[in-house]
């Protein structure tokens, strides 16, 4: 049995269930601990009901959401087309961290879920205070876009046959 002052003052910080989701993030990989706490003091908790949309299209787009629990369905409320189902440790809005430009779907909770929102003024004072942790974060943000870029690529290039 450990002695509760050592408890106590060594309580491990990578517990946070808001941490432990961020390092399944690949926009956060390559992160060291002292990083993450870092980030996790600048991140929004937010918690929506289901049905409840989390942004619409057209809204300006203010950063992205990771998922801690629930599910979220990325549409086109126009046509009713989804583009994407998620749940647990996915994220989506990453291309609102580079720009200012309007949502191109909504978002809404499938399920209660809880969100952390990670917004481009939160990454603007990382890369003021900490710019190689900025240049980290925004060198991945280009490889998940580039990805998601071929992606879509191959998806066009499918359908076109």
């Amino acid at each position: 049995m450990k002695p509760l002052w050592e408890n106590y003052f060594n309580k491990n910080k990578m517990d946070n269930p808001v941490i432990l989701t961020l390092q399944t993030i690949p926009i956060f990989k390559d992160l060291t601990s002292k990083e993450f706490q870092e980030i996790s003091r600048l991140v929004h908790k937010r918690n929506y009901k289901k049905g409840e949309v989390i942004f619409k299209k057209y809204a300006p787009g203010e950063g992205m959401y990771v998922i801690l629990s629930g599910s979220v369905t990325i549409k086109d409320p126009d046509s009713g087309m989804i583009f994407a189902s998620l749940s647990n440790d996915n994220f989506f809005g990453e291309m609102a961290l580079l720009d200012e430009e309007p949502r191109s779907a909504q978002a809404e909770a499938t399920s209660p879920s809880d969100l952390i929102g990670f917004f481009r003024t939160d990454l603007k004072s990382l890369i003021a205070r900490f710019p190689e942790m900025g240049n980290k974060i925004l060198l991945n943000l280009s490889q998940v876009l580039a990805e998601r870029l071929r992606e879509a690529n191959k998806l066009l290039e499918e359908n076109s046959k």
